[in-house]
């Protein structure tokens, strides 16, 4: 593996690669072949690939590899802590809940600890959820195909009762039948506890079972009981754990990262339990280190870059491969865009609602000085357009991995037709990597890792969070903006968004924990 790791030795000088970076623009132009490199920047990317080689030679590392604050290490990670007993736990329960979760592994885990909630306040019995198979995900795994039932249940019995299922007076009924089904028809998004207690207790009352079909994001952040935001808190962070098979899998998938055998923070411990060895275990190889690498999320899936609506230089042959794409996949999105003034593809980009691709998340980390010779774990690998969107980032950084290429065909086998439980994995080289650089803050994935490596990291897992309408302001300015203005906004941007605040109101606890239902502050 080792060898595999290490680049060769990079002898190009930076005119060598002036003239490759050039001749890879010249061939971008020509169409839309797999084999033809797709690029938008080519004088950016030719600035960074000079740069790059320059700090070959030099030895001034990158700043992004520590967080930038040291008020980051101040809050602790304490939902899991006992609150009083008096707040609702011991009273009779008024019934039970079902609850069918849509999406992938990141929706369905939102769904869980927002149902859990949703339990509590109506002073109810939480069975097992339910996840419904998607012709999206076409996962047919169920909860405790990822998540540990019994630890599950066992952390949150002093808050909630939790249940694998209905007691037999209840199995034969037919929720639909006693108008004990409630969707998201019934509750909007981001509902509030008073339109659960005003829509949902009634029916649970009278019928002694309500079934939360389609759940997801249907319980607001705010406004929130305090117990409540704590609760989804101690659920996200402490109730959920990978079953051993993914853990098993996660943690040779880590070592194989890191060329080591050593855990190195209490992330490892919380995501892979007890398949990361102790310290001690390789105290005699002090020369050896756990090998630093960065996690990128590349949000840059067709679905994505369809829904977006944009332009991303693959001229005429792409648009219409894009709007094809929406004919079969989002009818509602252009019923609903029939009769509305068009928004241009550029303004869709200046206003930073367009998805990164390949070639500005390269351009991104060469802003921010990271060496050609970063190791990158690039968590999914379904890239719009493949190869071809993927060479310019290439270029500047070699040393990409992806589970499928640090795992063997046989080690993946029992995950093959799992998409979850593919993506578990993703979840944990992406929260316990050095730097974790996502490209779209809106993404689940990229919340709920930040949200995590923020709850346990304790002060040291730097994430890089991109402002995509500035970054869209910086790289319009490829025909004539100087590198080190180029480096300079970029890092500003970047710090910018790593500074440390409290939780803001309506935001997500998930993303978010450093508020007082949910971590401690020291001194």
């Amino acid at each position: 593996m080792s060898s595999s790791r290490l680049l060769s030795n990079w002898t190009f000088k930076a005119t060598q690669l002036t003239t490759y970076i050039w001749s890879l623009d010249v061939a971008g132009t020509s169409g839309k072949e797999e084999s033809s490199p797709l690029m938008m920047y080519g004088r950016l990317l030719n600035l960074a690939s000079t740069s790059l080689a320059q700090r070959e030679f030099g030895h001034d590392p990158s700043n992004s590899w520590k967080e930038p604050s040291s008020q980051a290490s101040v809050w602790k990670p304490c939902a899991d802590r006992q609150r009083p007993k008096d707040q609702g736990s011991s009273r009779k329960s008024n019934g039970f809940i079902l609850v069918s979760a849509n999406g992938g592994l990141n929706q369905q885990r939102v769904a869980v600890c927002n149902a859990v909630a949703v339990a509590s306040l109506l002073n109810a019995t939480l069975v097992v959820p339910i996840f419904l198979y998607s012709s999206v995900w076409k996962d047919p795994s169920q909860f405790g195909d990822i998540y540990q039932e019994e630890h599950f249940i066992n952390t949150l019995k002093d808050d909630i009762t939790i249940t694998k299922e209905l007691p037999p007076h209840l199995r034969s009924l037919d929720p639909e039948a006693i108008g004990s089904v409630v969707t998201d028809a019934h509750l909007e998004k981001e509902a509030k506890p008073t339109d659960y207690v005003r829509l949902v207790l009634p029916i649970l009352q009278q019928n002694g079972v309500v079934h939360l079909l389609g759940f997801g994001n249907r319980l607001g952040f705010d406004p929130l009981p305090p117990h409540l935001q704590k609760l989804r808190c101690k659920c996200n962070f402490h109730a959920l754990k990978f079953v051993p098979k993914i853990q098993q899998v996660g943690s040779l998938l880590i070592r194989r990262i890191r060329e080591y055998d050593s855990s190195s923070n209490r992330i490892d411990k919380e995501l892979m339990g007890n398949f990361m060895p102790d310290n001690d275990a390789r105290r005699d190889n002090t020369s050896k280190v756990p090998s630093k690498y960065l996690a990128l999320h590349l949000r840059f899936e067709v679905d994505m870059v369809a829904y977006s609506l944009c332009d991303f230089g693959g001229g005429e042959s792409e648009r219409k491969e894009l709007q094809a794409y929406r004919e079969t996949h989002f009818p509602l999105l252009l019923q609903r865009l029939k009769g509305l003034k068009p928004v241009s593809p550029v303004e869709l980009r200046i206003s930073g609602r367009c998805p990164l691709t390949p070639e500005e998340a390269g351009l991104l980390l060469a802003g921010l000085g990271l060496e050609r010779g970063t190791y990158i774990y690039l968590a999914g690998s379904q890239i719009y357009d493949g190869k071809s969107r993927m060479k310019p980032f290439t270029s500047l950084y070699p040393n990409l991995v992806t589970k499928e290429d640090l795992l063997d065909p046989i080690e993946l086998e029992p995950f093959r037709n799992f998409s979850s439980q593919l993506a578990a994995l993703d979840f944990i080289a992406c929260a316990t990597a050095d730097v974790f650089a996502m490209t779209d803050s809106g993404s689940q994935l990229s919340s709920l890792v930040s949200g995590f490596r923020t709850y346990f990291g304790g002060g040291h897992t730097p994430t890089l969070r991109p402002n995509k309408k500035r970054l869209s302001a910086v790289l319009m300015e490829n025909d004539t903006i100087p590198w080190n203005r180029f480096q300079r906004r970029v890092t500003k941007m970047i710090e910018e968004g790593q500074r440390v605040h409290v939780r803001r109101y309506g935001q997500s606890i998930y993303r978010q924990p450093r508020s007082s239902e949910c971590m401690c502050k020291g001194h």
